[in-house]
Order: C-alpha cells, then sequence, then structure tokens
C-alpha cells in the first residue's frame, strides 16, 4: 500500500483548518521565526491548536524553519525548534544544515526544495545525514525524478501548483542584492517580476520593459499520475501567501484529482482519514494565476508572462460588438456585476474595467477606452460570484463511523467505531417506557442518534435493537455526545507523529564534494562544523554573511531567455537566430545593468552583476541616437 499526500500551504491556523477541511494531508506552517516567507509567521498556540485539529483527521503539520541562520541566531532558533517539538507538529521543513549541529528533541526532519536538491548524490547524503523527506526541485523531470527514487529510500515531495521562481530554490541573490531583502531569509522583493529592458552588448534595445524573468504559474495537474509512479508520494501546493479563497478552491481540485486517480490503483490510498463532500465546483483559473506551464516535467516549453507579472484570471471571451456603452462578448461564461475584467492595450499595458451590470453575454462596465475593440480578448481576474461563493461553507470533511446502539438490563450502551478501528463507547443507566408503535420508536432513535452534524463524523451504519424502548430525545442527545467525543479523543491519543532522534550517525557520511562555496549559504559556525564533519570545507561564506557578489551568479536559472524569445542557439534552426541576438546580452533595470550567461551544454542561464555599469550609457546614448 502506498500512501500518498495532498500538501496544502498554511498562512495561518484558519487557512490550515480550512486546507484540512477541503481535503488536505497535511499543511505546513511557517514558525514564529525564520520562515522563508516572514510575513507568514504563526503563534505556537496557534501552531498546537492547528495540529489538534488536523490530527482528528490523521492529517500531518510540518513548520517551515527554513531560512540560513547567523550566529547570534543559533540558540534562539534551538529553543524555538524546542517548543516546536511540543506542539505536536509533525516534521520540520529546514534549510540550514547547522541545525543538524543542535542538540534536538526527536523530531522529523524535511529538507528544504532551498537547499538545491538538484542531484541524486546530493539527495542520497541528505538521507544519510537523517533526512526523512527530500523536498524536489520544480526544474526536475519525470525522468530525473525516477532518478532520483532509485538513489533514496527517503520521501519524496514534489511540488504541483503555484508560483514559480524563475532561480533555482536556494540559489537567488538578486534581491538582496537589489533592496536588501533575501530570499534566503525570507525576504525576498520579487525582482524576477520587475520589468526590464534588454540590450546586445553592441547597445542594440532588443525588448523594452517587458517581464522578461517573470514565469506563469505551476501546474502538474495533468502528470499526478505520472510524478506518481515516478515516485512522489507528498504533492505540494505553493502559496503560504495566497489567501483563503486560494487555498479552498485549489486544495479542493487537487483533492478531487488525486482521489479520482486513486479509484484506478487500489494500491493508492490518502495518507489522512475521511472524506470531503464540496458545495462548489473547483477551478484552478477562478483564483489567482498568471496562467500555466508544466515547467520542465515533460519538456522545456516557453513558460514566461512575459506581458504582465500580474494574475490574469480565466479567458472569458472574446469582444464581438460595442454598442451604447454595452459590450457583447462571444463566450459562454456568466459575468456578474462586480467582476473585474483585464485586457492588453495596443501599448501592451495590462489595463482592467469593472463590470456594472451583465445580462447573458452583454455587459455595462463602468468605463470603456479606444483599446476596447471587437476581437478584444477579455480574462476575468476577479469573479465576484466565485469569490462569494468561496467565502461561505464550501466542504465538509467526514470520517466514517459504524454505531451500534444496545439495550441492557438497566439502560443503554451506545459504541461507535471509527473507519481506522478507533472506538469509543457510552454506557447510560436509565429507565425507558415500552414504546407504543416500534417503528417510531426506531425511528427517533435513528433520528436521535444520526445527529453527528457538528462532529468530524458521518455514520456508514448504524445497529439498533429490535423493540427498543421509548427515551427521551436529550438523553439520546447526551449519550451521542459523550461517545463522540470520546471518539475525537481516542482518536488523538492514538495519533503519533513521528519522532526521529536526530543524533549524529556513528559514521560520518561524506559530502559528494570536497568543497563549498558561496552557493551552499553558509553563514554560521554550525553549518561550517557540519560540512567540516563530512569532509567537506567551506571555502567561503554565502552571500548573506559577506554581501560579496563581484563575479557571483545572482541568479542561476534552467529558464533559458534566449529559448523563450525563439533564440535558442542549440536549435535545428540556428541559422535563423537572429544576429543581434548571438551577441552578449544585458538586463537594464532602474539603472542597474545585469548580464546574461548561457551554458548552452547544460541549457542554463546565469545572471551576473554587470560591474562596468558605464556600458549602460554608451547603450542609452547609442539607442537615442538611432
Amino acid at each position: 500500500m502506498r500512501l500518498l499526500e495532498l500538501l496544502s500551504p498554511a498562512k495561518n491556523r484558519e487557512q490550515g483548518m480550512a486546507a484540512i477541511s477541503h481535503g488536505a494531508d497535511a499543511v505546513y506552517v511557517g514558525a514564529p521565526l525564520f520562515g522563508a516567507r516572514a510575513n507568514a509567521s504563526n503563534s505556537l498556540e496557534d501552531i498546537e491548536r492547528l495540529a489538534r485539529y488536523a490530527h482528528q483527521y490523521r492529517a500531518k503539520v510540518y513548520a517551515t524553519v527554513n531560512t540560513v541562520l547567523f550566529d547570534n541566531e543559533l540558540e534562539e532558533a534551538r529553543k524555538m525548534i524546542v517548543r516546536l517539538s511540543e506542539t505536536g507538529i509533525d516534521a520540520l521543513i529546514v534549510q540550514d544544515l547547522g541545525i543538524l549541529e543542535m542538540d534536538l528533541p526527536p523530531l522529523e526532519l524535511h529538507a528544504s526544495t532551498q537547499m538545491h536538491n538538484l542531484d541524486a548524490k546530493h539527495v542520497r547524503f541528505l538521507e544519510e545525514v537523517g533526512f526523512k523527506r527530500i523536498i524536489l526541485p520544480r526544474e526536475l523531470s519525470l525522468e530525473q525524478i525516477r532518478e532520483m527514487r532509485q538513489a533514496t529510500t527517503a520521501e519524496l515531495e514534489a511540488f504541483v501548483q503555484g508560483a514559480l521562481c524563475v532561480c533555482y530554490s536556494g540559489q537567488c541573490y538578486m534581491s538582496q542584492y537589489l533592496t536588501g531583502g533575501s530570499g534566503n531569509r525570507g525576504s525576498c522583493s520579487q525582482p524576477c517580476r520587475s520589468s526590464y529592458d534588454l540590450y546586445n552588448e553592441d547597445g542594440d534595445l532588443l525588448e523594452k520593459k517587458r517581464h522578461l524573468l517573470s514565469l506563469k504559474d505551476f501546474s502538474a495537474a495533468q502528470h499526478i499520475e505520472a510524478m506518481t509512479e515516478a515516485g512522489v508520494v507528498s504533492f505540494k501546493i505553493e502559496g503560504r501567501l495566497k489567501d483563503l479563497s486560494y487555498v479552498k478552491n485549489v486544495t479542493a481540485y487537487y483533492r478531487q484529482l488525486i482521489d479520482n486517480m486513486m479509484e484506478k490503483h487500489p494500491d493508492w490510498q490518502a495518507a489522512s482519514s475521511g472524506k470531503c463532500k464540496f458545495f462548489f465546483v473547483p477551478d484552478l483559473e477562478r483564483t489567482y494565476n498568471r496562467g500555466f506551464t508544466d515547467y520542465f516535467l515533460k519538456e522545456r516549453q516557453p513558460m514566461a508572462s512575459l506581458a504582465t507579472q500580474k494574475s490574469l484570471g480565466k479567458k472569458v471571451g472574446i469582444v464581438k460588438k460595442i454598442a451604447n456603452g454595452s459590450v457583447v462578448l462571444d463566450s459562454s461564461e456568466q459575468l456578474a456585476a462586480g467582476d473585474g475584467l483585464c485586457y492588453f492595450g495596443q501599448n501592451g499595458d495590462l489595463k482592467g474595467m469593472q463590470v456594472n451590470r451583465a445580462t447573458c453575454n452583454v455587459f455595462v462596465p463602468n468605463h470603456l477606452d479606444e483599446d476596447v475593440a471587437e476581437g478584444t480578448q477579455l480574462w476575468r481576474n476577479n469573479d465576484y460570484a466565485f469569490e462569494k461563493l468561496l467565502q461561505g461553507k464550501t466542504s465538509e470533511r467526514k470520517i466514517a463511523v459504524d454505531m451500534v446502539l444496545t439495550e441492557t438490563c438497566d439502560g443503554l450502551y451506545l459504541q461507535v467505531t471509527d473507519e481506522d478501528g478507533n472506538n469509543a463507547v457510552a454506557e447510560m443507566t436509565c429507565q425507558g417506557e415500552v414504546a407504543r408503535n416500534a417503528e417510531k420508536a426506531k425511528e427517533q432513535l435513528t433520528r436521535q442518534i444520526s445527529k453527528l452534524g457538528d462532529t468530524p463524523f458521518v455514520i456508514n451504519s448504524l445497529s439498533l435493537p429490535e423493540n427498543p424502548l421509548f427515551r427521551s430525545a436529550s438523553l439520546l442527545n447526551e449519550m451521542r455526545r459523550t461517545a463522540t467525543n470520546g471518539l475525537v479523543e481516542k482518536r488523538l491519543k492514538a495519533y503519533h507523529p513521528m519522532r526521529v532522534h536526530t543524533t549524529k550517525p556513528a559514521s560520518s557520511p561524506k559530502y559528494p564534494l570536497p568543497t563549498v562555496d558561496y552557493h551552499a549559504n553558509v553563514v554560521n559556525k554550525m553549518a561550517e562544523k557540519f560540512y567540516n564533519h563530512h569532509g567537506a570545507s567551506v571555502m567561503e561564506y554565502g552571500v548573506d554573511q559577506t554581501h560579496d557578489y563581484v563575479g557571483k551568479a545572482l541568479m542561476t536559472t534552467k529558464y533559458c531567455l534566449r529559448y523563450e524569445l525563439g533564440q535558442c542557439l542549440k536549435m535545428k534552426n540556428n541559422a535563423a537566430v537572429a544576429p543581434k541576438y548571438r551577441k552578449g546580452l544585458l538586463l537594464r533595470n532602474n539603472q542597474r545593468l545585469f548580464r546574461l550567461r548561457f551554458d548552452c551544454e547544460r541549457c542554463e542561464m546565469q545572471i551576473f552583476l554587470e560591474l562596468e555599469q558605464h556600458h549602460y550609457d554608451g547603450h542609452q546614448d547609442k539607442q537615442n541616437s538611432k
């Protein structure tokens, strides 16, 4: 039996509970400090309450402590991890290997994707030093995932939905250089979403004010089965900064997708208990998205959102006619007052309008400009009706129980057994009256014992006495509440978070490389000590500590701008590549210039700080003279 986990983001306790109630088998939540999303931290009290709620369903809670740590933060981080372990969390997601040199409580460790878990040797090493799970980079293909599965027995977790960092996770230093906000410290300013000009080294302006590093959102919805067959056991949704509607909608979508898949594979089973009933139709396009790409899962493809870094939402149709301030749309989508629509203007900018009134495929917007004409493509980036629906009750998650009520010599005995084999009983001494109508007495018993609406349970079967005595509804309700409350407590006691002693192994596995440089993001003595223990010398600390950017890649990415623009030098029609794109390329943003380097053999692109910033002035002068 293979247990499959749907893993959802939890910005806070409310969103974590919503993710569980919409089918998540686990959630990941920011710790009070040192999480890779500084604006999504949570109190220990909220994490403990979330864990209790999740564990009712045998669902798990993972806490993120996945930033790099400075020396003066190590003891504070250690104390916090100890307190986190007392909240009942199931695992800790970490980036800084110095944490493994700490005296930690028994706790399962997951290796963050920020560790740049890109090759089999590195993944095998992480398993050997104590990691139970490896979170894979988004850049891997299905074939590479299979190779990882062959290299390790650790659990493999992979992203299936959400925003994409253009850079390899953990290898981006652009934000820190530009704003001082480090992605490895939880404060990324997202420079990849900015607009850039692209020049060649001769000063030719090739692209102007385009979002050249902004990727579409990732969606592996079409590849879940193939990913499972390749060895993935946990499917992760990105989005700890997203809103509640996103969490509900995306979690429900993947819950249904995975459940449908498991019906074809009897040996695949959900990692937690209970079934979800949804009161809406999940749709990935109806909440925040920049369009979708499956990235490198199958093969390299165009993947950038060059025109805008903003959410487009869902295509709703093409303008068919405009008359008297009304727009007739060629569409099967139903618009509603309050919808937000967007479109691209003649200069390529994303523009928007709001629907004031709508009837069928005709709507009246709050304003119209000259860029809206026949043939204009419209997207809905704010779905008023859908968002309103998601604000209400959209799901319920129930655990199946079998209930047996029997008459005793002096009262009633109720046993409740859940789908996982836990059971609780309620016994009551009470006198009953002979029922004048046995059928009506049974109906009353069924009605009162079956009232499980405010519990996490739903009846699978109910067994009643053949000739029951009549009892008051209040007595039966009390008995039912006693049994179901007892079953919740039994489930919580039966649930035991994985506790793995993180003591150092007797032998010290060798790190795959003899030396590490700034790419390892070592910024404290404990991390340096860790590498030394495992046979590797730290040649230099990470740039979060040194702030030395000269000669270092600010970004390393599998995304290639030449390929995206149709100018790949490796393509068979190489002769068609424009001469202007064959030269060295530079990005310009806010008076700063960055040089692109292309490793065509590895199909990678790197971004470096261009030291000779005066080049920009030359480019600008040359461009202005044209």
